[in-house]
């Protein structure tokens, strides 16, 4: 079920008053667990029977974990919660392998036993990729190694952590969410709360707002582009690079957006997961304000488990590019998502940071207009991000080296420019994308110390009212176009 759909229309609101009809906390949590399995399986049943699995599994070791106290740092008790981490990786990370990276693996050994001369028979599996199983995979394996590393102590109510790994609003795209800050929300009474209500819905109506209108506004300019890119001149591919850019951020963050502003209607509060990445300065900072729940997981769980800064600056440095390698892996089983990943590792240890101390609560610092410097640098983070980009949207690798060629060849070719200069004058697609992007990047800009746009609590209330009711407007006209295409971190 997604929520752009008509089906998730009604949904949300016969969960919702059925919830807080509900005067007790262990109900209102067997409903959103009940509500999230029918959720998920809307796509296929089979797929809850996995999540099931998967989170009985990772339950059941964390209360093994929680009676088995360590001895000594070599003890028999120290083994055997060892044994027991490993038993946890093992499944969730099976899981993955099986269900997610089989294919890849088949495919990246016989390609090199073919350059070595040998020619190995050929094995397929038709494997139905589960939507949403990087992240509740990640978001269980994260509660057994917080109770492994002492910091969590493991729940005995199954109802609870059924409810904590499969919550409707973020099980499919996130955000990935940390037990010691969730759980514990399902094992306090919540409270009806008026003010969390209205903000939930103002944030949900922005997400659509960026998914509907904008992203998938773009999504066809971007799919014209690289699905031939042999065709398709320099211009015109640079032009295409910088919309998908836009477009996974309208995209992948709008769906944050609906997810958080959900949860909030049934009083749980989930972590931010994007801070206006395209405002920053550095590649550090990129990673600081894009998909902040996973660039804190990987930090927390790969990069320091390797040593993170604790070693030689060769260390350290090794340690970033292989967790960007590792979340390049994460993000799609092919080579090109582990050479964007290898990119942006590179990139974060060889590029100098801003001298300053930056702000992440106020992007590009309070000016109204940043300073030139300012400016130079969010340009030029913008730019690498968009080349990284390429990798990410190519069908191939092959495709990626082919578009950066292009680019970088063609880009003085004055009749790609003078292609889309007619396009735009003929009030083609690209007239009212170039205008939407303006307007959004305007508000952004004038946004970006809010968590969200819409929030006028100075405003009158007509004018307010006349604000939601424009992107209500925009919302209903842009998706009974037909132009809906799924969220684009569902296959991940």
């Amino acid at each position: 079920m997604s929520f752009t759909s008509v089906a998730f229309l009604v949904f949300l609101p016969v969960v919702w008053a059925i919830y807080w009809c509900l005067r007790r906390r262990e109900w209102q949590n067997l409903l959103l667990v009940c509500a999230s399995y029918v959720f998920y399986g809307w796509w296929d049943a089979r797929f809850c029977v996995l999540m099931l699995t998967s989170s009985l599994v990772d339950y059941g070791l964390g209360l093994a974990l929680g009676r088995s106290a360590p001895d000594s740092e070599t003890g028999t008790g120290f083994r055997r919660r060892r044994l027991l981490l490993a038993l946890s990786l093992a499944a969730n990370l099976g899981l993955l392998g099986v269900f997610k990276y089989f294919g890849f693996f088949v495919d990246s050994f016989q390609a090199a036993a073919t350059l070595l001369g040998w020619s190995p028979g050929a094995l397929t599996l038709e494997i139905i990729l589960p939507v949403g199983i990087s992240f509740y995979t990640f978001q269980t394996l994260s509660y057994t190694i917080d109770i492994y590393r002492g910091r969590l102590q493991p729940t005995r109510n199954l109802v609870d952590y059924l409810a904590f790994v499969s919550f409707f609003p973020q099980l499919v795209a996130g955000p990935i969410e940390r037990a010691s800050r969730l759980l514990p929300q399902f094992q306090q009474p919540r409270c009806w709360d008026r003010g969390a209500f209205g903000e939930g819905l103002r944030q949900m109506l922005w997400g659509l707002f960026k998914k509907v209108v904008i992203a998938d506004s773009l999504a066809g300019p971007v799919a014209a582009a690289f699905a031939s890119p042999e065709t398709a001149g320099g211009p015109r591919l640079m032009v295409a690079t910088v919309l998908f850019a836009y477009q996974i951020y309208c995209d992948f963050s709008g769906y944050s957006d609906i997810a958080i502003g959900t949860a909030r209607l049934f009083g749980i509060g989930l972590m931010r997961n994007f801070a206006y990445p395209y405002f920053s300065q550095s590649i550090v900072e990129f990673w600081q304000r894009w998909h902040i729940s996973l660039s804190t997981w990987f930090r927390d769980y790969v990069y320091i488990a390797l040593g993170g800064n604790r070693g030689r600056r060769m260390q350290t440095w090794r340690n970033a590019v292989v967790t960007f390698l590792v979340s390049g892996l994460w993000h799609g089983a092919a080579w090109r998502f582990v050479a964007w990943g290898g990119l942006h590792g590179v990139s974060l240890v060889a590029l100098p940071r801003p001298p300053e101390k930056v702000s992440i609560d106020h992007p590009g610092g309070t000016r109204l207009v940043p300073a030139p410097v300012v400016l130079l640098r969010m340009i030029l983070v913008f730019t690498l991000v968009c080349a990284f980009w390429v990798f990410f949207r190519a069908d191939s690798l092959a495709d990626a080296w082919l578009v950066w060629k292009k680019i970088a060849t063609e880009i003085h070719v004055a009749e790609g420019y003078r292609e889309l200069v007619l396009e735009y004058q003929g009030r083609g697609p690209l007239f009212g994308i170039t205008h939407l992007l303006v307007v959004f990047l305007v508000i952004e800009w004038l946004s970006r110390h809010k968590p969200h746009p819409v929030d006028f609590p100075g405003w009158p209330r007509p004018l307010r009212w006349s604000v939601y009711s424009a992107l209500a407007w925009f919302v209903i006209e842009y998706g009974g176009r037909g132009d809906a295409n799924p969220f684009i971190y569902f296959q991940f």
